[in-house]
């Protein structure tokens, strides 16, 4: 969703995007989109509340290192999402829906001095809001996702390429710290020669899963 709206905010390729998340998008009727003073809203039309706002952004964004695609695949293995996932049916790192991205981040071994979680993907399409998708969830993982259920409070991103249609690539993230509920990470898209392809920075706020999945209804 975030990816959607940074795309229709239509903004040079070389400028970053902030999108925040206000309210749990309602999954099950349409939304709209209302810009103004240089803010794309999503709205929801039954309440008229903003789900969702898009914007330039002035950060630098600042990638974490890439890795080498095998090491994305050892990494992949250890994916801990297979053992527990709060939301399985996530279209990026999801193991329970097959239409998704199917991006499943493990940790990367010996990283340091900031630990890596890493994994390889084969784009399938190279729109922007796809890659925006790529470059989301690796993130929660690196803030640790199974011990922290947590959900994207904002994202910034800034993709400088288009990926190359089924070629590997390696998608790597990492995290930033933390600050009571809030969890930062940041996150990058490689190309299989280790060109940057796309990178972010997220915003996660803790939550408890059954509750958020009740006020997506």
């Amino acid at each position: 969703m975030a990816g959607a709206l940074a795309a229709r905010l239509g903004v040079p390729a070389s400028k970053p995007v902030q999108v925040r998340l206000l309210l749990p998008p309602p999954l099950e009727r349409p939304l709209s989109v209302r810009y103004a003073d240089g803010v794309l809203a999503l709205v929801d039309p039954r309440t008229d509340q903003p789900v969702a706002e898009a914007r330039l952004s002035p950060t630098t964004l600042t990638p974490p290192p890439g890795v080498p695609l095998n090491v994305a695949l050892d990494a992949a293995a250890g994916y801990p999402g297979h053992r527990h996932h709060p939301f399985p049916t996530c279209f990026s790192c999801g193991p329970g829906r097959d239409d998704g991205l199917r991006i499943f981040p493990g940790p990367v071994s010996g990283s340091s001095p900031t630990p890596l979680v890493a994994a390889p993907w084969v784009p399938e399409e190279a729109d922007v809001a796809t890659t925006w998708a790529a470059l989301d969830c690796v993130g929660g993982w690196a803030g640790d996702l199974e011990e922290r259920p947590m959900v994207l409070g904002s994202i910034t991103a800034h993709v400088l390429a288009t990926p190359e249609l089924g070629q590997a690539h390696v998608v790597v993230g990492q995290s930033r710290g933390s600050e009571g509920r809030k969890t930062f990470t940041a996150s990058a898209l490689y190309s299989g020669d280790g060109r940057l392809v796309g990178a972010a920075e997220h915003v996660w706020i803790a939550v408890d899963p059954a509750v958020f999945n009740t006020l997506q209804q």
